[in-house]
Order: C-alpha cells, then structure tokens, then sequence
C-alpha cells in the first residue's frame, strides 16, 4: 500500500498551456525509466504548431512540411532525454501515430537520419484527429537512464528481417525488460502482402475468420519467435497494445487472445485505427509488446482490485517490477456503460457523460494503483483514445479534480470509434512503481 499521494516522479520541462491552463509534461524521469509522451510539431508545447513547421507563407520553398514535422519532433524529444539525463542512443521504444499515410516515409527518412543505427521496436498507425490544428504526427517515446549493464540491446533476427525503409529493431533488451515492435501479418517476403496462412482461401466465403487468422498467425509466427529470440515468453508477456480497424473485429479476437493466455494475460489495451490503419491496406491488426524475460530477477504480477477490466478475460493490470501496465480502461459495468455516463433523452443537457466516464476511470484507476504499491500521483504515459476531440478539455478537469496542479504526460488522439455504445473515451495508463 502507498504510503503518500506525493509523486515519486520529475516532470522533464513542464509547461502551462495558457489555453485552458492545462499543465503539460513534455517529459517524465521515473528512477531509471524516461518517457517523452504526447510529441507533436511544436516550437515550445504552449503555442500550437510550430511557425516554421507551417510556413504557410512558403509551405513547398524548402523540405516538405511532414518532414519539417518530424525533424521538429526529434528535436523535441531530444532535449526531453538530455535533461532526464539520457540521449536519442537509449530509446527502447517509439510509437508513432499519423493522420495520413504521406507522414510515414518523411517521418521514417528523419528517424533514420537522426537515431541511425538505434532505432527501437516502432509501431505506426493512422488515427483520425490529434490535438493541435495543422498536426499530422504524434510520437511517444520510452527510454532507459543507462546504469552498469542496464542499456538497450538490439535484437535483429535475420529470419524476420524489417524492410530498410523502416530500419527498426524486431525486439530490444534491456535488463529484465523485453519490448517487441508492432507485428502484424504480413508475408515474410517483401511485397506479398498478407502471408498466404493468415488470408481466407480465395473465393471461400467462410472457410476461417479473417480477424482469427491475422490473430493466429502475429502470435505464432511474428510475436513468440521475436520473445524467443530475446530470452522471453508468451508467458513473461506483461503489456500488449492492439490496433484495429473494425468494431465487429473485437470480440473474435478475443477469443483467440484468451486461448494464448489461459491463465496470465497480460495487461491489454485494443485501440481502434483508422481504415486503413496500418501500412498493410488490407491488414485488420497490429500487436506491440513488453515483456520480461524467462529466468529474470523481475517477475510478472497479475493486479486485482476488483475493477471491471475493459474486455472478458483480460487482466486488470500487470506489476512488472517498478512498472504498473494498466489495461484499456473503460466506463463500463455488466450493462455496458455506466449509468452516470448515459444521457437522459429527457434532460440531454443536465450532466457531463465525459466527466462522468472520467471520474469513473480515474477513480478505479487509483483502486489499481493502491492495489499494486503506487499511487496514481506516479502516472508516467497517459494515452487518451477519444471519438470527440471536443471531450479532451473536461476530460483534462477530471485529471486535474484528482491531480491537482500536478502537470501531466497526456497525449489524446482521436479515433473512428468505441467497441461498447455510449463510451467516448478509453485510457491506457503506465505507472511508476518506487
């Protein structure tokens, strides 16, 4: 049990949006951990989009505006690491999120130009909408303050080889820690699209279930080689972010995920793309990892504190040593979404269903939090998945009811949908365990 609400964290160049007063933390050190979370084009995270990003007066007089993006993201993120007292060379993992397709190769020529050589296990997908007008891409990135032999170790297998245009690492170690990059089903062929065994047969109408072979064939064929490769297991697997597409995709893919883990789930968010999503345009799904290694000092701990987790048969939140893996939170009870949150037709402007869904949220989220050792106060990457953009500002009071003055590692992204009716926000929360 936590013995205080005080954070046991540092805020890495906190600023105040005048807009709102919201209080941002570009950057977050967690003992050994850091986490640059949110990142967008601009200048100094208080004005919107940075001037020389735009260049609306000469948008196309010098590089293109994507890669203006990008370069000023890095630069973002860079000074983030130098002041948490680490650099670009110690990134474990990044994660990338775009509005349009056309962000990827400007973004992924300037993340080679600057990371070289150490570029982390990557996800990438498209989301509808982020936060500030004129932004088409937002990065969040994890990284390690190098202590003895604790520093990232690339992992390259040559039988799953990435394409040199994305140039990252399949997997990464780091000490007791195992980050795998976003997989999906694609042939181990450049060019092929889909591998042959994750596709329905041609011209079967229902010979499989596209959503189960894409599923079947990530976890099989893509994900336990990567864990393997580094030490791990599906069994030591502690977080797992899972993107899809299409709503009717959710509950079929659940049932294949709960096979693979009977009985140690990890701590699991599914998050909705855009269609398409992934660089795949007939691709349902891409799954990230972490995990920890098989014969590890850290070891992986189920939390319950008797929150209705977001989906059947998921795990509320994994302790991975001094990390808390909370998984994708939403408003709902055994009806669906709680009954706070629903809008009387007869009184539809009497209430909040956003600040109701949040109050609810953050308060099991603190349940989870005690349960593990931690306080919410130790909150270290806040991902919020919005179907309105619109609800970010009350969403933001709510934090700010429970974290008062506290500033906030939060980046909202909004995407095409919910999977339960009525929901409109969905939250995946990392904490620090001291």
């Amino acid at each position: 049990m936590a013995k205080t609400n005080r954070p046991a964290i540092e805020a890495l160049l906190p600023v105040t949006i005048p807009q709102g007063e919201i209080r941002y933390a570009p950057g977050i050190r967690a003992g050994r951990w850091i986490f640059a979370t949110g990142h967008k084009g601009t200048r100094d995270h208080v004005s919107g989009m940075s001037p020389a990003v735009l260049a609306p007066g000469l948008p196309h007089w010098d590089k293109p505006k994507l890669k203006r993006e990008a370069e000023q993201i890095f630069k973002n993120v860079g000074e983030v690491l130098k002041v948490g007292g680490s650099d670009l060379h110690n990134v474990v993992r990044v994660d990338q999120n775009y509005t349009t397709h056309r962000a990827v190769e400007p973004y992924h020529d300037t993340r080679r130009a600057v990371l070289k050589d150490h570029i982390p296990p990557s996800t990438s997908t498209l989301a509808q909408r982020f936060l500030l007008a004129g932004q088409e891409i937002e990065v969040h990135v994890m990284a390690l303050v190098p202590q003895g032999g604790f520093r990232p170790r690339h992992i390259r297998p040559r039988n799953q080889a990435v394409h040199p245009t994305s140039g990252y690492s399949l997997a990464l170690a780091a000490g007791d820690y195992v980050f795998v990059a976003g997989r999906m089903a694609d042939s181990f062929t450049f060019g092929e699209g889909l591998a042959a065994e994750a596709r329905m047969p041609a011209g079967h109408l229902w010979k499989g279930t596209p959503i189960k072979l894409e599923a079947e064939f990530i976890i099989r064929r893509k994900i336990e080689p990567a864990l393997k490769a580094a030490g791990s297991s599906l069994a030591n697997v502690v977080k797992c972010q899972v993107y899809m597409r299409d709503p009717d995709d959710f509950a079929p893919f659940n049932e294949v995920w709960s096979k693979h883990f009977p009985h140690s789930q990890p701590a699991t968010t599914l998050i909705p793309a855009a269609t398409p999503g992934f660089f795949l345009s007939d691709a349902r799904i891409e799954i990230n990892t972490i995990a920890l290694r098989d014969r590890g000092k850290t070891t992986k701990e189920i939390v319950d504190a008797g929150v209705m987790p977001g989906f059947a048969n998921c795990s509320q939140a994994v302790r991975a040593g001094d990390l808390l893996f909370i998984s994708g939170m939403l408003a709902i009870d055994r009806d669906g979404l709680i009954a706070a949150a629903r809008v009387d037709p007869a009184l539809p402007y009497f209430g909040s269903s956003i600040e109701a869904q949040m109050q609810y949220l953050l308060g099991n989220a603190q349940k989870i939090c005690r349960a593990a050792g931690t306080s919410l106060a130790n909150v270290v990457r806040i991902q919020q998945f919005h179907t309105d953009l619109r609800e970010f500002y009350p969403a933001y009071q709510v934090w700010q009811e429970h974290l008062p003055g506290q500033h906030l590692p939060f980046s909202a992204v909004e995407v095409p949908f919910l999977p339960v009716p009525g929901c409109t926000v969905q939250l995946d929360l990392w904490v620090y365990v001291p």
